[in-house]
């Protein structure tokens, strides 16, 4: 058998023991590590590179921008900001049909500017949400399924630790590939506000609607959300001023948000306690997924899979665009067995070597920088589709009296819109990249 064909028997493999329930980073280690051992034919390159694998990975300081976003996620939430925003969007579109489920989804854009993590933001947003949305008497399949997809806003508004990721195995630019995921984030929220307004429409017994606050009010909970936008803007202004870096402004936010909280009353040295270790587990997972990647993605560069991909798929002669929708539906596919960073570590050194090699009449840093955003927002919807949508599990959690099955056909109009956006995006490659073309 040879090296190729031991890369490629490697994927079932690998799948089958993720069915099996054998965490996902270990089960790429595990297969990185015996498909090593296979291809050299000996152990101790192996476990030499085990040795200074570790190391040179996590050395990276690009890495260290992971932890800080998910503990200003981690700060947020303790200073009660997801309650301020969902308040303040409630008071503006609660009186309107579907209007409570479209303040949660703006509340959830609002929270995931702050908070680089989907299953935090859907997780804080659902506490918050979902008892105002059973409150006024909405169906619970529709209520879950709209706060899973809301919570997917959480890593496509920056800052988005996926896009972190990607950045740093495609070596690009971590600031544009933010200012790029802006406008896609913002179309994400238009079009899950659009299903809400159709599906109320449709199903008018789906949905209650609140009282009509008053202009008053509406002015003083807007006014309570200042903190949050302060935070957002520093960042984010800060990053693209060249006052700080990536990684400068998530300590920035940081050090923002947990000021906040403390001032709130929402920090006490327990909570602080509590969020340190919350983020030290939330970050071991990924550091030890991206450690399974890195021994798995290396036997399948000693195996030369991904050259032998891409130089197959270009001696096909297909159409640039042919290539990349199969891509987009095999993310779309494998969305429904792994969960989102997974799959960028496993599948990106693969794929980018294949897109890279196509002409799509982008210069090299477009394109990849294009191709990085279409990615999110495929992966992003494997988060919210069946049987494995990792939102679904966590908004359901949540609601005892709400069947999965009931979750899963309410999310549904979501992964709609998600695939009308997606294939938007790939049509006017512009609407991505006119912010990154304004402003570099």
């Amino acid at each position: 058998m040879s090296n190729l064909e031991i890369a490629l028997l490697s994927f079932p493999i690998l799948l089958a023991l993720i069915l099996a329930r054998m965490p996902i980073g270990l089960a790429m280690l595990v297969c990185g590590f015996v498909g090593n051992w296979i291809v050299m034919g000996r152990l101790t390159p192996i476990l030499a590179q085990l040795k200074t694998l570790p190391f040179t990975t996590f050395a990276s300081y690009s890495l260290s921008i992971i932890p800080l976003f998910l503990l200003m996620g981690q700060f947020a939430a303790k200073g009660g900001m997801s309650q301020a925003l969902f308040r303040a969007a409630n008071a503006w579109m609660g009186h309107r049909r579907g209007g409570v489920a479209m303040a949660a989804i703006g509340a959830c854009a609002g929270f995931g500017a702050i908070c680089g993590s989907s299953i935090a933001t859907a997780a804080t947003m659902g506490k918050v949400a979902l008892p105002e949305l059973k409150r006024y008497g909405y169906e619970g399949g529709f209520a879950t399924g709209a706060l899973a997809a809301g919570g997917t806003l959480g890593i496509l508004i920056p800052p988005s630790v996926v896009l972190v990721i990607y950045a740093i195995l495609t070596e690009q630019n971590i600031a544009k590939l933010f200012l790029a995921a802006f406008v896609p984030g913002i179309l994400a929220m238009i079009g899950y506000m659009i299903a809400i307004a159709i599906y109320v429409r449709l199903k008018p017994e789906s949905a209650g609607t609140a009282a009509k606050a008053s202009l008053a009010e509406r002015l003083r909970l807007t006014r309570d959300v200042w903190p949050v936008l302060l935070v957002f803007f520093l960042v984010v202004f800060g990053i693209y001023f060249g006052w700080f870096t990536p990684t400068e402004g998530a300590a920035v936010g940081v050090a923002g948000t947990g000021l906040i909280a403390f001032l709130n009353g929402g920090l006490s040295r327990a909570d602080l306690a509590e969020c340190f270790v919350d983020t030290a587990i939330a970050s071991g997972m990924i550091f030890f997924i991206i450690l399974g990647a890195g021994v798995y993605n290396s036997f399948l560069a000693l195996s030369q899979l991904p050259q032998a991909s891409a130089a197959w798929v270009i001696a096909q002669g297909y159409s640039p665009f042919v290539v990349l929708t199969v891509i987009l539906l095999t993310y779309l596919a494998f969305g429904c067995v792994m969960d989102s960073l997974s799959m960028i570590l496993l599948t990106v050194p693969i794929f980018f070597p294949i897109v890279t090699g196509l002409d799509f009449g982008l210069p090299p840093e477009e394109f990849a920088i294009w191709f990085g955003i279409l990615v999110l927002i495929v992966v992003e919807v494997g988060l919210i589709t069946p049987p494995v949508g990792l939102n679904l599990f966590v908004i359901n959690s949540m609601a005892k009296d709400t069947p999965m099955s009931r979750t899963y056909r309410g999310a549904m109009p979501f992964v709609a819109t998600d695939i009308v956006r997606t294939v938007i995006l790939v049509l006017f490659p512009a609407i991505t990249l006119f912010l990154v073309r304004g402003l570099y």
